[in-house]
């Protein structure tokens, strides 16, 4: 259902920081991890399993950088070996398991597979994350659904029409056909609109870089999909017969939506979600103003989708129909479905 050998985003830095001494419970791909950060600085992730009695680790605290049990005080290394034990001899027990941990953009990834075959290179790399040019605003969702339904969400814009009528959604996506290809191992679904009127949210945006707002433009959609669950969505607007996605930079509003989808259970997920942008990246008001909208919009998702996973659960033995707007998210899940046979036949050499 999932790929093990691999990164997930966990948490972000800043989420993990604002809990002090306490660690972060997460359960990712049915593995149940508590993370914290140890003596110098570094992320660890544990199982979230006490040796002792089996109390969650994540219920414990921080203590000189190892990770205190919150009901009789065990102390565990990031290494997942017994560190001490007031009274106690401990060192004898056997560790417990620790996952490869590493950060990069701000997020804390975690690899909850065989740790042996964890290389930092099969990180993705988003260089406009880091970029001086780019700002960027995000937030996240506990979504009670399977992860693959979010990414046939973004995989398929069509449903803006109707989820979002009031911030991103025009008749004119479904009345303007979408391409649907898979190069160098990303399934990338493309929608490019013409001489429009900009929705609500792209005319704030216009109006953030100074166009005006209520004139004609070219308006992209390019997703890209990339194993083992994460989305890149190219989105923007540009001034009408000026290139559209590839217009100069300031007749356009350009942004990257940001999506990093880690798997709960089969039927959850952690959504972390953002929009990267490359227009007046030092406004901080304009950053928020787009997190709020993007908050909002991405609410409506979550509520489609778990609604959605409601009515599966309920009706296990429906099959579900496929239409030409689906090539983006069948496409991808076939790609998961390969990766994961290619894992399973590994698993049994």
């Amino acid at each position: 259902m999932w790929l093990k050998n691999t990164w997930y985003v966990a948490c972000t830095r800043k989420e993990l920081d604002a809990l002090g001494d306490r660690p972060l419970g997460r359960t990712i791909c049915h593995e149940k991890m508590a993370l914290f950060t140890g003596s110098d600085s570094q992320v660890a992730a544990l199982e979230d399993f006490c040796p002792h009695r089996g109390a969650p680790l994540s219920l414990g605290r921080v203590c000189n950088g190892h990770l205190q049990c919150g009901y009789h005080g065990l102390q565990m290394g990031v290494d997942g070996k017994t560190v001490e034990m007031p009274m106690q001899r401990v060192r004898s027990f056997p560790p417990i398991r620790a996952f490869p941990v590493t950060e990069r953009y701000g997020f804390v990834w975690v690899w909850p597979g065989n740790a042996a075959q964890a290389d930092v290179a099969l990180l993705p790399t988003l260089d406009f994350l880091e970029h001086p040019d780019w700002a960027y605003g995000g937030g996240l969702y506990h979504v009670q659904a399977d992860y693959r339904l979010m990414i046939d969400n973004l995989m398929d814009l069509t449903h803006e029409t109707y989820v979002h009528a009031n911030s991103i959604g025009q008749p004119e996506l479904e009345e303007t056909p979408s391409t649907t290809s898979v190069e160098n191992g990303q399934v990338i679904t493309q929608r490019h609109l013409s001489g429009i009127q900009a929705p609500p949210f792209w005319q704030m945006a216009m109006r953030a870089q100074g166009l005006d707002h209520q004139a004609s433009v070219d308006r992209w959609q390019i997703c890209r999909f990339t194993p083992p669950s994460h989305v890149m969505i190219d989105v923007g607007v540009a001034l009408a017969g000026h290139g559209g996605f590839h217009a100069p930079s300031h007749l356009k509003a350009y942004s990257v939506v940001v999506d990093f989808i880690t798997p709960e259970t089969e039927t959850s997920h952690w959504y972390h979600w953002g929009m990267a942008r490359n227009f007046k990246p030092k406004d901080t008001e304009l950053t928020q103003q787009i997190r709020t909208g993007q908050g909002r919009i991405f609410g409506e998702d979550m509520e489609m989708l778990q609604r959605q996973q409601s009515n599966l659960s309920h009706w296990p033995e429906r099959r579900l129909l496929s239409l030409n707007i689906d090539a983006g998210g069948v496409k991808a899940r076939r790609l998961i479905e390969q990766h994961i046979a290619k894992e399973s036949r590994e698993l049994e050499l």
